[in-house]
This record gives C-alpha cells, sequence and structure tokens, in this order.
C-alpha cells in the first residue's frame, strides 16, 4: 500500500508508544521511516527498535529547537529526496501540571505545554509541506481531553484543543498542495507518557466499562489508523479528528 512512499515519525521513545505503533503499521505497508529522539538519552531506545527496518533514518532532533528541526528536513530531503507522509506524536506537560486544579497551573507550565504539544505541529508541518511535491498526509495524536473535561489531564487538555484546532487551520492552508493533515482522537492506553497522569488506571477501568466495546483501544489499532490516513485510502479525508477510542466519546456517561 505504502511502497516507494517515504514518511517522518516524530515522538517514538519506546516500544509502548502509540508513534511506535504507527511506525510498525506504516512500515508493514511498505513505507521508508525516518525516526527522532530528543536527545542521546533516548537515542539507543529508538535505534534499537528500528535496526530491522532497512534504511530507516534516525536523526536528533528536540522540536523546540529550530535549528535542529530544520536540519532533520534537510536529511530527509537529502536522503529520501521527498516526504510523503508525517506523524506527530508529540506532547508534553510538567508532572506537577498534571494533578491538582488547572486552576493552580504556572505560566511555565502552560507556555511549555503549547509549545510542545502544540505548537510542534505548525513547525514541523512548516519544513515538511515543501517536501511533499506530490502531496501528502500530516497526522498528529490527540485525547478526549480537548473536547470534555477528564481529570488531571488539566492544561494537557488545553494543548490538544489547541492541536485540534491547528489541525483544521493547517488543513485549510495546504488543501490547495494536496497536503492532507488529521488528527487521531485515542482512548487512553497504558503508555509510560501516559503514566504522567494521575489516577490513569482508574480512567481506563472507567473507559472499559462504559465504551461501547467494553474494553480499551490497543496501540495496534491507533497504528492502524495512522496507517489508514497516510494512504490513499483516506484521500478525501482532511481537517477531521478521528476518534480510535472503542466508541466511548459517544456516551453521555
Amino acid at each position: 500500500m505504502l511502497r516507494n512512499k517515504f514518511g517522518i515519525i516524530f515522538g517514538v521513545a519506546n516500544k509502548r508508544s502509540i508513534a511506535w505503533a504507527s511506525a510498525q503499521s506504516l512500515h508493514g505497508a511498505g513505507a521508508r521511516l525516518a525516526f527522532n529522539y530528543q536527545n542521546e538519552r533516548l537515542k539507543e531506545n529508538v535505534e534499537s527498535l528500528t535496526k530491522d527496518m532497512d534504511d530507516a533514518l534516525v536523526m536528533q532532533c528536540d522540536v523546540v529547537n529550530p535549528e535542529e528541526v530544520t536540519s532533520v528536513f534537510q536529511q530527509v530531503k537529502e536522503k529520501f529526496g521527498r516526504l510523503d507522509f508525517l506523524v506527530h506524536s508529540l506532547a508534553y506537560a510538567p508532572r506537577e501540571a498534571l494533578e491538582g486544579d488547572y486552576v493552580q497551573t504556572s505560566r511555565d507550565a502552560f507556555l511549555t505545554a503549547l509549545d510542545i504539544s502544540a505548537y510542534s505541529l505548525a513547525a514541523l508541518t512548516r519544513e515538511a509541506a515543501p517536501l511533499m511535491t506530490e502531496g501528502g498526509s500530516i497526522v498528529s495524536m490527540t485525547y478526549y481531553g480537548a473536547e470534555k473535561v477528564a481529570p488531571n489531564y488539566n492544561v494537557m487538555g488545553v494543548a490538544k484543543a489547541a492541536l485540534e484546532a491547528s489541525t483544521r487551520y493547517l488543513a485549510a492552508d495546504l488543501g490547495k498542495h494536496n497536503i492532507r493533515v488529521n488528527a487521531i482522537s485515542a482512548g487512553p492506553i497504558n503508555t509510560l507518557a501516559a503514566r504522567g497522569v494521575s489516577n490513569m488506571g482508574a480512567i481506563l477501568k472507567h473507559v472499559a466499562e462504559r465504551a461501547p466495546l467494553r474494553r480499551n483501544v490497543e496501540p495496534r489499532e491507533v497504528g492502524d489508523t495512522a496507517l489508514f490516513l497516510c494512504s490513499p485510502l483516506s484521500s478525501g479525508i482532511t481537517g477531521e479528528i478521528i476518534h480510535v477510542d472503542c466508541g466511548y466519546n459517544i456516551m453521555a456517561i
């Protein structure tokens, strides 16, 4: 499905991450992939995960560093010549901002969360779009806490709301270049990053009990949706937030 297609995935940190599930689905469909790691501490993890992927490109890129962002896309251009899709699976807020009351969020925590979790989508898209010479697809990861108040999600819910609004504005900007921009609203998954949210175990139990499918979503299902959105099968879809949460978002309780 994606043979001779080239993509870059931001946010792979370990084998349990949604970004890695997406990478497996995309690689399984024949895509050639590039990856980032934030710093030297995470380099070994990413290189270990991708070592069996033919010709994978692994590069350092902290998305708050404009020079590193520019360098990554220069390397992609030199290696692949063009880009067909980008997966944005990045989010961060200081741990203390993910507990207690949102009203207590500090200015620094707010700016950090919005910068890394939302603005980075625009920054990466700006560099990626010129390489999408044959059209392309950009996919990011969001959560229902952008739409409704989720306990302890706090500033991350605000950041994800900004990410979802950015999805629509970017889709409007880039549609004339045949570049589609969508987001996946995944249900809660017990990733390492998600454990930073207080009472994640209780959230997983609550969703599994109330979702129509009576279970939590699996990373593979999110990865397969990323594959769909990066493939020609979704060629008429842009500016959308696709829920992959076993139906939880349709429930009133």
